[in-house]
């Protein structure tokens, strides 16, 4: 589990893989729970499906992000397919995807605070499994100024722009472990 702090405490990425049977259960109930926020759809999908698709598929890393106890979003990383972020190569970094927090929990920093969580995570993953990923990568969309924002707040750099969303033109961001701009 990684955490970085936030103001009431710090916020725990808890990973879906590495749970049992009960408590993987326990948590997906917890997704299953979590709300978006009007037009959040457009964005992010629907948090079980993204949960359990994580969870069916491999090279996904499936995270519920805790704070003060309770599941607040999820977030998952993704081995092999950074180009689905506007990347120019699938395997020099992990793609972040499937981010939210929930509707009644925005606005308070846990974005940000999740956002370089992952990207402890991720790197974590990389010394782990002996993998050559040099940071994170993401896309978001340019309609979400605010997602843009905090990922810039959690040490993010933009890369320029990206067409290949289904939503629209997307930003592509990366933040690289040692924290130096991206190439």
């Amino acid at each position: 589990m990684d955490s970085d702090s936030c103001s009431g405490g710090p916020v725990w990425l808890i990973p879906l893989r590495e749970l049992d049977a009960d408590a993987r259960a326990i948590q997906l109930g917890a997704v299953a729970e979590l709300e978006l926020a009007p037009g959040q759809e457009r964005f992010v999908g629907d948090p079980l499906r993204m949960a359990l698709a994580g969870l069916a598929e491999e090279a996904r890393r499936p995270y519920v992000i805790e704070w003060a106890g309770a599941a607040v979003g999820l977030l998952t990383l993704q081995a092999g397919a950074a180009r689905l972020a506007g990347w120019p190569d699938d395997h020099s970094a992990w793609l972040l995807r499937g981010f939210l927090i929930d509707r009644r929990h925005q606005g308070a920093g846990l974005g940000t605070c999740a956002a370089a969580a992952a990207a402890e995570a991720a790197h974590n993953l990389t010394v782990r499994h002996q993998g050559g990923e040099s940071g994170v990568v993401l896309s978001v969309n340019e309609a979400n100024p605010r997602a843009a924002a905090a990922y810039r707040r959690a040490g993010y750099v933009d890369c320029g722009q990206y067409t290949g969303g289904a939503a629209g033109p997307q930003r592509t961001m990366f933040r690289a472990f040692d924290g130096t701009p991206a190439a």
